[in-house]
């Protein structure tokens, strides 16, 4: 009789700890321009390949294991990202012309999209609603902005809470997995 053998697959580690860092770290570089405490494009350097790339790469991975809420996200953001970057970088080289009301319906627009995804994370984790409730309020913050009702330092000092609970978030994944209990806590929603 012969045996039939099984090949497992490969078990794929979790991406919310890259995803989270990438977008929270990331985003956390931009609001520092914003507020005027640095004046490189640094950020967007790095929307295209951490805030961007990274985050697909993550998104990606949320797929494969099944996770639509991650895989839509970490793909949607990751998006965001590189359009941002690279819609900057093209105004930089003559090549489009970035207008205000444009770029604050842009805002509007990832703000609904950010407000719908949030729902779904009242079945997650309090760092996870707080991520993404607080990014609603970013977006409203940044087409306010563009719409010239106020500077851009409001939407950086409230874009620093945002993503500072998204790079909680990450070393709080890190570091539970690592250590196998809860160190650092994210708080439990609806169940």
């Amino acid at each position: 009789m012969s045996q039939i053998s099984t090949k497992e697959e490969p078990q794929w580690a979790n991406p919310g700890a890259l995803g989270l860092a990438a977008f929270g770290l990331n985003t956390i570089l931009l609001q520092l321009h914003n507020i005027g405490w640095i004046d490189s494009t640094m950020s967007l350097v790095y929307g295209i390949f951490w805030g961007g790339i990274a985050q697909i790469i993550a998104g990606i991975i949320e797929g494969r294991r099944g996770d639509t809420f991650g895989m839509t996200a970490f793909i949607s953001y990751g998006a965001f990202w590189m359009g941002l970057a690279f819609a900057f970088l093209f105004q930089w080289m003559g090549l489009v012309t970035l207008d205000s009301s444009g770029l604050a319906w842009t805002f509007i627009i990832w703000g609904i999209f950010t407000a719908f995804m949030m729902i779904g994370t009242l079945k997650m984790t309090f760092v996870h609603f707080f991520v993404f409730a607080s990014l609603v309020v970013l977006f409203a913050l940044l087409a306010a902005n563009k719409f010239g009702a106020i500077s851009a330092v409001p939407a950086g000092i409230e874009g620093l809470f945002c993503g500072g609970a998204a790079a909680y978030g990450a070393a709080a994944v890190i570091i539970n997995g690592k250590f196998g209990r809860t160190v650092l806590p994210m708080g439990k929603m609806l169940k």
